[in-house]
C-alpha cells in the first residue's frame, strides 16, 4: 500500500498564505499520527504572480500539479488585478479544464450545535452534496464570449461524455454516502428542463444513468424551486448535481445554510486528479491582518485526505481526513474557537490551534 504522497500547494492571494499554513501544519500532524508522508511543493500561480510575471498559471506549476498525487489551492484572484478582456485571474478554472475536473463537490453539513440562519426543528439536520459539473456549462465560454456595442453573447456547452461521467459520479457518491449511513441513497438532477433544450438534454442524460442503478433513487428539481427546497427542507436533500453556474450559484446558497463561505470547504474531481480549495475567494480586504477563518481551507484539506484514501484503498488516509473533519466541526459547533465571521473573535492562529488541540479528543 502506497504511503508517500505527493500534493501539489497553491497559496495563491490576499489570505491564500495565511490559511494554507496552518492546514499544511495540521496535515502533517494527521500523517504523523496514522503513519503516511505527506510531500509538498508550493507552486506559483495566481493574480500576483500575473501582476509580476504576465502569467497567471505557469506552465512548469500546471505540469507539477498534474504529476502530483492531489492539488491544494487556498484562494486565487484579486479585484484590482484582471486580464486584458476585464475578467478576473482565475487560474483555478484552468486547472479544473486542463485537468478534466468534471466533478465539483460541495458538502453541506451542519453539525450538531452549529449556527445556522435557519431555524432548523430539533429532529432535523443537514447533510448533503452538491455536485457541480465544473468544465463546461456557461462557463465553457470563459474567454470565448462576443461582445459589441450593441450586444453581447455566452454559449452554454453540454456534452454527452462528460454528462455521463458526471452522473456516474454522482450516482457512485450516492451510493457510499448511503453505505456510509449519512444518505438515503438519492440522486437529484437540478436543471432548467421545462425552457432550455439543452437542459432536456442533460435530464434525459441523467434518466439513463438513473435506469442504471436499482438500488438508488433518484428524481429532478427545477433550479429556481431548488434554492426554496434548500431553505424550506434541507433535510430532504442527498446528493444533487447540475450544470456548472447553477451550481456555482447554489453552491453559495449552501455555504450559507452551514454559516458562511469561512466553513465551505470543495473539491473539484476528474478521473485521474483532483484539487481541493475553500469556496471563499483571497479576501483582499483583510489580508495580513490575522482574521482571516481557516476552517473551509482545513476541511477542504481533510475532503483530500479522504479522497486519497479512497483512490488509493488507504483506510489510516481516510481516518485522518474523518478525524480532521470532526475535529473542525468541534471547534465550530462547541463555539470554542470561532472567527469573526462567525460572530467570534478568534484569530487565524487561535482557530487553528483550536482544532489541533481537539484532534488528539476526536482520534481517541
Amino acid at each position: 500500500m502506497k504511503s508517500r504522497f505527493d500534493i501539489a500547494v497553491f497559496e495563491g492571494d490576499g489570505i491564500g498564505p495565511e490559511i494554507m499554513a496552518p492546514a499544511l501544519e495540521l496535515l502533517d500532524r494527521v500523517a504523523h499520527r496514522n503513519q503516511f508522508q505527506l510531500r509538498f511543493e508550493t507552486l506559483p500561480a495566481g493574480a500576483e504572480h500575473y501582476a509580476r510575471t504576465g502569467e497567471s498559471l505557469p506552465g512548469r506549476s500546471l505540469e507539477a500539479a498534474r504529476a502530483a498525487d492531489a492539488i491544494l489551492l487556498a484562494a486565487m484572484g484579486l479585484p484590482a488585478v484582471r486580464y486584458p478582456d476585464g475578467t478576473e485571474i482565475s487560474p483555478q478554472i484552468d486547472l479544473r479544464k486542463e485537468l478534466g475536473l468534471f466533478a465539483g463537490v460541495r458538502p453541506v453539513t451542519l453539525a450538531p450545535g452549529q449556527a445556522s440562519p435557519l431555524n432548523l426543528p430539533a429532529d432535523r439536520r443537514i447533510d448533503f452534496v452538491l455536485i457541480r459539473e465544473s468544465t463546461e456549462g456557461l462557463f465553457w465560454s470563459q474567454g470565448r464570449g462576443e461582445v459589441s456595442a450593441q450586444e453581447a453573447r455566452e454559449t452554454l456547452v453540454i456534452t454527452r461524455e462528460t454528462s455521463e461521467k458526471l452522473f456516474r459520479f454522482a450516482f457512485g457518491l450516492a451510493r457510499q454516502r448511503r453505505d456510509a449511513g449519512r444518505g438515503h441513497g438519492n440522486v437529484t438532477c437540478v436543471d432548467k428542463a421545462n425552457v432550455f433544450r439543452a437542459f432536456a438534454f442533460f435530464r434525459a442524460l441523467f434518466d439513463a444513468e438513473a435506469g442504471r442503478h436499482a438500488d438508488l433513487t433518484a428524481d429532478h428539481v427545477y433550479v429556481d424551486a431548488m434554492t426554496l427546497l434548500m431553505v424550506q427542507k434541507p433535510w430532504l436533500l442527498d446528493v444533487l448535481v447540475t450544470e456548472n453556474m447553477f451550481g456555482d450559484i447554489l453552491s453559495d446558497l449552501g455555504a450559507a445554510l452551514m454559516g458562511g463561505l469561512g466553513v465551505a470547504p470543495s473539491a473539484d474531481i476528474g478521473e485521474r486528479h483532483a484539487v481541493f480549495q475553500p469556496c471563499h475567494g483571497s479576501a483582499p480586504d483583510i489580508a495580513g491582518q490575522g482574521t482571516a477563518n481557516p476552517y473551509a481551507m482545513i476541511l477542504s484539506a481533510a475532503m483530500m485526505l479522504e479522497w486519497l484514501g479512497q483512490r488509493h484503498e488507504a483506510p489510516n488516509l481516510q481516518q485522518g481526513g474523518a478525524d480532521l473533519r470532526r475535529a473542525v466541526e468541534h471547534a465550530i459547533a462547541g463555539a470554542r474557537a470561532l472567527t469573526r465571521d462567525l460572530g467570534g473573535e478568534a484569530s487565524t492562529v487561535e482557530a487553528s490551534a483550536a482544532v489541533a488541540d481537539l484532534l488528539d479528543g476526536v482520534a481517541a
